[in-house]
């Protein structure tokens, strides 16, 4: 059980890895656009982290402060990514404080999943 556990941790960080690094090419590239890769990045670390939220298989506590925090975070990014793809298309591109929210956010979340104990 503790195999499979591992396997959609790396599942959760490659949705993550996914959202971050489609973001990071858009602002290398000098472009403020939300991606269709930046969704499936978050629906991926999002179905992940819901099921890693469930106490399946393991000897120790979940802190659900720490998934709640995240959690947070994550439907903050959601947020971000509907209305930059709305005013994306209204305009062409996403304002700037909208796109590095994303960016910021994004990795504010690996930082808690690492950092928080």
């Amino acid at each position: 059980m503790e195999i499979l556990r591992h396997v959609v941790v790396l599942i959760h960080l490659v949705g993550f890895a996914i959202l971050f690094g489609a973001w990071v090419v858009e602002a290398v590239n000098g472009r403020r656009h939300v991606t269709r890769l930046m969704n499936w990045g978050l629906a991926i670390a999002a179905v992940a982290g819901l099921i890693l939220a469930a106490p399946w298989g393991i000897d120790y506590s979940l802190n659900y402060t720490k998934l709640g925090v995240k959690l947070v975070i994550l439907l903050a990014i959601g947020a971000l990514l509907g209305i930059g793809s709305a005013r994306q298309r209204k305009n062409g591109s996403v304002p700037g404080g909208i796109f590095w929210s994303i960016g910021v956010l994004t990795l504010v979340n690996a930082a808690i999943a690492v950092i928080w104990r």
